[in-house]
């Protein structure tokens, strides 16, 4: 058996461009799709579409670079910011908001949202949304107990977090400490939309075989009531992807909102 990765991503990071061209790319090989892609953005279209969450300030805390997720909501908030706890992420991510040369391309996903909502706006004109809202992208730290220290920034409306908190939190307990702090940049009754993997040990990104924390939906779910939510929605998918990159058993999405 293999012994436990020893990379850690808060630590060590990852290379952000191979990990979006590993789990996020339209590559023949790239078989993760259904699972980290359709998945999710076929449960986001139906949370923002019915309403009930939408505001001024959605802050994003994401794993790596990605940028699919917010297709759904720009439509229902006024400013978007993104916070990473990596440079790299940073750096890759500003790549793509400010259209540079060479940055990754999410046009495939774009189209899938398009397909997935079943409207007929250009796939280019919610690329563009995106953009224009997420021109706030800054560095947070779940080391300090204000993971946006020395920041002040209005309570948020909503926050989003994908595939971050699996390889964040070393065990439960940090798990349930960090999803304390995301809730405190929250305003009473605002939402957390939340997606990760079950069942994870490790991913690869490149040559760097990093571990991840390994829960299941129970925990997730008890995690989110200790922390003052109350869940309205969930969905858990089985994979289906056939991939050595990540052990993962299913993937799981979740809405919540803050009790007042």
């Amino acid at each position: 058996m293999d012994p436990c990765p020893s990379k850690f991503y808060p630590e060590h990071g990852f290379d952000s461009r191979q990990c979006l061209e590993h789990y996020f790319s339209d590559e023949s090989e790239m078989n993760l799709a259904a699972d980290l892609l359709e998945f999710p953005i076929k449960n986001l279209t139906k949370t923002f579409t019915e309403g009930h969450i939408k505001g001024d300030v959605l802050i994003d805390l994401s794993g790596g670079s990605i940028v699919y997720h917010l297709y759904a909501a720009c439509d229902f908030f006024k400013h978007i910011i993104v916070m990473k706890v990596r440079d790299r992420c940073i750096m890759e991510l500003k790549r793509w908001v400010d259209g540079r040369t060479g940055a990754f391309d999410w046009c495939h996903a774009a189209k899938l949202h398009v397909a997935i909502e079943g409207k007929s706006e250009h796939f280019q004109d919610i690329e563009e949304k995106v953009r224009s809202a997420a021109q706030h992208v800054v560095k947070c730290d779940f080391a300090k107990e204000n993971i946006i220290d020395p920041m002040v920034l209005p309570p948020a409306d909503c926050i989003m977090t994908f595939w971050l908190m699996g390889i964040i939190n070393k065990d439960q307990d940090e798990y349930v400490r960090n999803l304390g702090k995301m809730s405190r940049l929250l305003k009473p009754g605002g939402h957390i939309i939340l997606s990760g993997m079950l069942g994870t040990t490790y991913y690869t990104v490149g040559k760097d075989k990093l571990r991840a924390m390994n829960y299941d939906e129970d925990f997730i779910k008890n995690a989110l009531v200790k922390a003052g939510f109350v869940i309205d929605h969930i969905d858990v998918k089985e994979r289906t992807a056939v991939s050595d990159l990540i052990d993962y058993k299913q993937v799981i999405f979740i809405a919540a909102h803050k009790e007042k």
